[in-house]
């Protein structure tokens, strides 16, 4: 696996976080009801959005090498439990909206792909933080 760096700088505006990769950049920020300005998706928004694009792409990718009829599909994603004591416990639910002329079977396999995306398979193991100070 590549080595992807996200790095994420807050500074004089409270609670605007800027992210970027190199290439690109955009925005985390807190909802208004936590002193933030909403200038962009707050932290679990960001997550949810990772999972959605990972769903996304994956299943098009699939859906586009076998040549199925897959015209487009929508994902939505939302934190139905969180429990932060331990044992954390997240409960994330995913619905996804196949388009297109597929079978039952087709749809059947586009759900087992979806479930393959690696997002899905990292935020389902176990996952260690690793935190260091610097300078």
């Amino acid at each position: 696996m590549s080595q992807e760096i996200v790095s994420a700088s807050i500074g004089a505006i409270p609670y605007r976080v800027t992210l970027s990769e190199g290439a690109h950049q955009w925005f985390g920020d807190a909802p208004q009801s936590l002193g933030g300005g909403e200038s962009g998706p707050s932290p679990h928004q960001l997550l949810l959005s990772a999972l959605g694009a990972c769903t996304a792409i994956t299943v098009s990718m699939y859906a586009r090498r076998k040549e199925l009829p897959l015209t487009g599909l929508d994902v939505e994603l939302f934190i139905s439990a969180e429990q932060l004591t331990p044992p954390a416990l997240t409960q994330i639910e995913r619905r996804v909206t196949l388009h297109g002329e597929l079978d039952a079977a087709q749809r059947q396999r586009l759900l087992e792909i979806a479930n393959a995306c690696p997002i899905h398979k990292l935020l389902s193991g176990e996952i260690r933080i690793d935190t260091q100070l610097q300078g």
